[in-house]
Order: C-alpha cells, then structure tokens, then sequence
C-alpha cells in the first residue's frame, strides 16, 4: 500500500476574542488609520442592518436576510478586493458591497421588491444578489475565464454559505476553476447553519475548506471573526490568482447572530446558550478592543462614529422610501428585444389591475 495524496488544512487567526494578537500583525494593519475604516465600516453595516430589520418588521421593507455577526468576513474581503475584480455575492454580504460603492439605498429597494437596487451606482460590473444557492459559484467561474482569456489581471470572488457547499453547482464551479487554473476565489462563510440545518448535518468532512482538494485547489481555514485575518488571507489568495496561480477556496468560521432571514425564527432550532457564547466572540468586540489598547479609540470616537452612521442610514431610508414605485411594465422590460405576444397580453393584464384602487 502506498500514499498517493495527502492534504493538510491550515487555519488562520491573528485577532483573538479580548483583541489580542497572536500572530504578526500583516503589513496592512500596521497602519492604525487603516484599521478604524475597517472598524468603521463594520460598525455602519451592523447599525444599517438593525434599521433594515426594523423596516421590515413595521411593514417597510420585504423579507430580509440580516448581516449581523458577518461584518468581520465582509468587510475583511472588502478591503482585500480591488476595484476592478468582480464580486459574485449570495444575498447578505453588504459590508463587501458596501465598501465597494453599493449604497444603502440600493439595497433597500431591492429587498423592498424593486429591482431597480441591483443597478449598482458603484461597481458597475459586480454580479447583483444571487437568491438561488450556489449559481453564483459559476457566475465567478465563468468571469474569471473571461480575464483569463483576454489576460486582464483582474479577479472574481464568489461567496458562498455552509450549506451552499452542498449542491452540485459550486462542486461544478470548483472543478471548471481548478482544471483551468481560473483566477476566482471562493469565500465559504460557514455561520454554522443553513437556515435550521447545522453543518453536521450537511457533511462529513472535518473542514469545509477540504472540499477544495477534489478539484485540486488550495483550501484554508481562517476565523471570521478576524477581519486582520480575513483580509490578509483573501489578499494573499486573490494575488496568486491575479499572478496566475490559480484559484482558492477559503472557509471563514463565524456566527449568523440573527435568524436566517426575517421570516425566520432560529430559537426553534438554537439554544439561547449557544447564542450568547456566539455573542462574546462578535467581531467588533476584538476590533474595539485592539484599537482602545493602541490609544486609537474611546468612548467619544465611538459615540460620534454611531451619530454619523445613524444619520446616513436616516438618509437612505427616506431616499429609498420617497422613491416613486415602478410601474408594473418593469417586470416586462429588459427581456426580449421583442416582447412575445403571451407577455404583452400579461402585460396588459398587469395594467388593468395595478390601475384598481387598493383594496379592489
């Protein structure tokens, strides 16, 4: 008998819970200035979010899938992303879209049912929320073939959730990506559930960042609640790939702090222990921490920072609620260049009945 493949997981983490180090501080980090707009922007995606569940739940706002608790994961990618790569997210990862120039209006008409808030002001080329699991996968797979192929050193990042890693697609878009050396890195954010489904229940690997190896790519483990780390390693990976050296697979441990979505309820199937041990790890505990013991931050800095991040959510709220509803023709433009004559007769139904007073 004789050993024809071995692998080996390696799991990184710099920031510990009390905001510690225990690892070198990356080049990045060194620079305190660099860290508070990182703290910053997780801190404005966190009171964002509670505004946006606070919408839905008085009528506002459609069913919305909350960010809380992933703000290290996001905004650590964010950060590590240039602007010319493109983004394939899921449907929560607003601190990512956030700092790359989505606003917070757009995000709220969409999930106010308007999908006008996927023509993105900023980053024009980023693919828009991706509701059916795993398609998003071989979107990036299939962006990074393009910059391959005219040999544009850009990247593609897809996102992708514990549960997401079960379907057939991102198998699919791992093996395209790995047989022709793609530049696309593939960020799983393991929040230990799909939706009521714990990750024991979705796979026997010990990792999910193992399931790289099949499709021969480099897999990682890194803690999610770290934003020193998240960002240090999806920058790591997303150079290889732009210099050529294929793709990744990187698996963010963290914690999905809300219910799934606002049509969730996770104490049927979460012990309220096990959320209030999540809770002590939150990443903008160890952020906050590391920053008050550089002499960076303090009770004022931190009061001012969630006055001006209320205040410009205020300012996307009434932006996004002033906007004038589209007309029921919206869902019949931008599909054929010829609309077929089943869909003007739809069409035309879908007038009748917008045109009735509510309530009719």
């Amino acid at each position: 008998m004789t050993i024809v493949a071995e692998f080996q997981i390696d799991h990184r983490q710099i920031l510990a819970p009390d905001g510690h180090l225990v690892a070198p501080l990356p080049p990045f980090a060194a620079d305190v200035d660099a860290v508070v707009a990182m703290y910053e922007a997780m801190t404005r995606v966190r009171v964002f979010d509670a505004k946006a569940v606070n919408l839905q739940r008085t009528g506002q706002l459609g069913t919305y899938p909350s960010s809380l608790g992933h703000e290290a994961t996001h905004v650590g990618v964010g950060a590590a992303m240039r602007p010319e790569d493109v983004l394939a997210p899921v449907y929560r990862e607003y601190g990512t879209q956030l700092w790359r120039g989505v606003t917070m209006t757009e995000i709220l008409t969409y999930w106010g049912g308007d999908e006008r808030g996927s023509d993105f002001a900023g980053p024009r080329h980023d693919f828009p929320w991706c509701v059916p699991i795993a398609t998003q996968t071989l979107h990036a797979a299939g962006a990074a073939m393009a910059f391959k192929i005219r040999r544009e050193p850009r990247c593609a990042l897809a996102y992708i959730g514990d549960g997401g890693t079960s379907e057939g697609a991102f198998y699919e878009a791992l093996n395209l990506a790995g047989a022709r050396s793609l530049p696309v890195v593939f960020v799983i954010v393991n929040n230990g559930w799909a939706i009521s489904v714990p990750v024991a229940a979705q796979t026997a690997s010990q990792t999910l960042a193992q399931k790289a190896v099949a499709a021969g790519i480099p897999g990682i483990q890194v803690d999610g609640n770290d934003v020193f780390a998240v960002r240090d390693v999806v920058s790591r990976a997303l150079e290889t790939a732009r210099r050529g050296g294929g793709p990744c697979v990187i698996e963010t441990l963290t914690y999905r702090l809300s219910d799934h979505t606002t049509a969730d309820d996770a104490s049927r199937y979460r012990s309220d222990a096990e959320v209030e041990q999540a809770w002590s790890l939150e990443p903008l505990l160890r952020v906050r921490a590391y920053l008050r013991r550089a002499g960076a931050w303090n009770d004022a800095r931190e009061q001012s920072l969630l006055q001006a991040c209320s205040r410009q959510v205020d300012v996307a709220v009434s932006d996004y609620l002033q906007l004038a509803k589209p007309s029921t023709d919206a869902m019949f433009e931008h599909l054929f260049a010829e609309l077929p004559a089943h869909l003007h007769a739809q069409r035309t139904t879908a007038r009748k009945y917008a045109a009735k007073p509510s309530g009719h």
